[in-house]
């Protein structure tokens, strides 16, 4: 049998090859395979654009006849239901694979733990949770739509050292440098979509694409939080929603004939007496097939998302500039009076990126 920490390498590999469609493969999640025979990588494979061909299915066209008696390592459980392909647990049994060495069980009813015991009565040893915790952080937005019934947020601020996001005079442009602007089209390439209030869209006009990254990355649905649909119909999202997905929550009722001539799409949500319900517009965008979303918008939305508890992680970008308390905060109210109440993280990177520093954090509970 092949020893643990030969496993740990292979896995690895997977997922490092999972990660290269991150944010393209939505609704399906974004997995990795390697197939491994005498020591070689005989084929492997991550989800396409759109979540098809699965990364099994490319692994093993690229093995071949090199697939029987092969050990494959796949970064989440294969599907075990039929949908459009057959499914890929059905794949490895019919290519006459050895083992199947799996990351994490897909949480998916359809799947969950079914796709493992196909492989197994076909005679196939199986080995579950190398390197668990890794691909279950990768999976986290496709596990997050499954079990909690939304996508997967991460709130994205560039900031002064003093935690402002704009002059006194609303000027924002631009705080953080080159290096961190060009990482934020990064962060955008590896999410479904790109949230922002209709604030920011007054405030900024942002197009919210991708740049910089080439022509092959299909850029990510721009949202706009816009309860009663007011949104300027010159402005650069609606001009250009017929050429990239625009998406608007908005409050049941609200008239969306006007804006609906731009090709923007309509995402109906319950109102509340902020505006819209946020954890109602997350469920409806999860219903849509969203798994992650990056949330650029002004202070007063994160906030809100914070609430609501709704942030899986912060994105801090912090430029060595400061501005003054008369500058726009980072973050809006959020009228906690006592410590234990704020919304905690716990810090997962932090590393110099051009002359900003940047910081990753996790939500805690």
């Amino acid at each position: 049998m092949i020893g643990g920490n030969i496993d740990e390498r292979w896995m690895r590999l997977a997922l490092s090859l999972g990660t290269r469609n991150a944010g393209q493969t939505w609704p399906n999640p974004f997995v990795g395979c390697v197939i491994i025979k005498d020591t070689l990588v005989v084929g492997r494979g991550y989800t396409q654009q759109g979540g098809r061909p699965h990364a099994e299915a490319i692994a093993l066209s690229q093995a071949s006849n090199n697939a029987k008696g092969s050990t494959v390592y796949v970064t989440l459980e294969p599907c075990a239901h039929t949908g459009k392909t057959p499914s890929c647990a059905k794949h490895l049994i019919d290519a006459g694979v050895k083992r199947v060495v799996i990351a994490t069980i897909d949480p998916d009813n359809r799947v969950s733990g079914k796709g493992m015991q196909l492989l197994k009565d076909a005679g196939i040893e199986v080995t579950l949770g190398i390197l668990k915790k890794e691909a279950d952080e990768s999976h986290a937005g496709f596990f997050s739509r499954i079990n909690k019934k939304r996508p997967f947020i991460s709130l994205k601020i560039a900031t002064s050292l003093d935690g402002r996001i704009a002059t006194q005079t609303g000027n924002s442009k631009w705080i953080t440098g080159v290096d961190s602007r060009h990482y934020v089209h990064y962060l955008r390439a590896t999410h479904d979509a790109v949230l922002v209030g209709r604030g920011t869209v007054e405030a900024d006009n942002p197009s919210l694409n991708i740049r910089g990254l080439g022509d092959k990355i299909t850029s990510p649905v721009r949202i706009v939080i816009d309860s009663n649909v007011s949104m300027d119909n010159n402005s650069f999202l609606a001009s250009s929603a017929k050429v990239s997905p625009v998406w608007i929550c908005h409050a049941d009722g609200a008239n969306f004939n006007k804006i609906s001539k731009t090709g923007a799409i309509s995402i109906p949500c319950k109102r509340n007496k902020d505006g819209i319900d946020l954890l109602d517009a997350m469920k409806n965008l999860a219903q849509n097939g969203l798994t992650r979303i990056l949330c650029e918008g002004g202070g007063k939305l994160g906030a809100a998302l914070l609430k609501e508890n709704l942030v899986d992680q912060l994105i801090i970008m912090q430029a060595g500039v400061a501005i003054g308390s008369e500058g726009t905060a980072a973050i809006g109210k959020m009228d906690i009076n006592n410590l234990q109440d704020a919304p905690n993280f716990k810090m997962k990177e932090t590393r110099k990126i051009g002359n900003d520093i940047l910081s990753i954090w996790s939500r805690t509970t």
